[in-house]
């Protein structure tokens, strides 16, 4: 992570226009630039299947598939971030050239590096976007996809999915066996101690 001081500190305009000519993808908050770092090829398969889930399902809808090179504005907070996966129905975003505002569905792939901040205060940050209507979390660990959508009161709900069920993406309407998420994805086995 790279963070900057507050005598450093550069405004979202400054960020935009520096990562324009920029080789890495660095999030960015108000306070701090976190660099992305590289991610594992389990971390990429599985985003990869989610988006080309997505991608087929959603073809002819309207809606569109994004992938981890295109980030998000959360403009109530003036924060950029790059989900792995985003969908957005909205027409808006159309006119955006290099971001989105107004995503219905966020999927996040876990590593353990980022997992807490994904569970915590990314996931706080993305609650202020008010077309996001589904939150997903994905484990590369095992076979774990973790909804959380936004009931009709405003309030998220956790409808957790486990080796062997069929998940369902509602914002979207998608439905699909948990292993065509984690197709071509190999588990490390632990063995038990003697």
């Amino acid at each position: 992570m790279i963070a900057t001081s507050s005598s450093s500190y550069i405004s979202s305009e400054e960020y935009l226009k520096a990562e324009e000519s920029s080789s890495i993808r660095p999030a960015y908050r108000p306070e701090e630039i976190d660099a992305t770092p590289g991610a594992s090829n389990t971390h990429v398969v599985i985003s990869l299947n989610m988006a080309s889930m997505l991608k087929n399902h959603l073809r002819g809808s309207g809606c569109q598939t994004y992938i981890s090179a295109t980030k998000v504005h959360i403009e109530l907070l003036d924060i950029y971030y790059y989900p792995d996966v985003t969908v957005t129905c909205d027409q808006r975003d159309r006119t955006f050239n290099n971001f989105l505002r107004h995503p219905g569905l966020i999927i996040e792939v876990l590593s353990p590096n980022t997992e807490a901040f994904d569970r915590g205060e990314k996931f706080a940050h993305y609650r202020q976007i008010k077309s996001l209507q589904e939150y997903v979390l994905v484990s590369q660990n095992r076979q774990s996809v973790e909804c959380f959508r936004r009931n009709s009161e405003g309030q998220w709900v956790l409808y957790p999915y486990g080796q062997g069920e069929e998940i369902h993406i509602a914002s979207v309407d998608l439905r699909c066996a948990i292993a065509n998420v984690y197709e071509d994805v190999t588990f490390e086995v632990t063995q038990a101690a003697n």
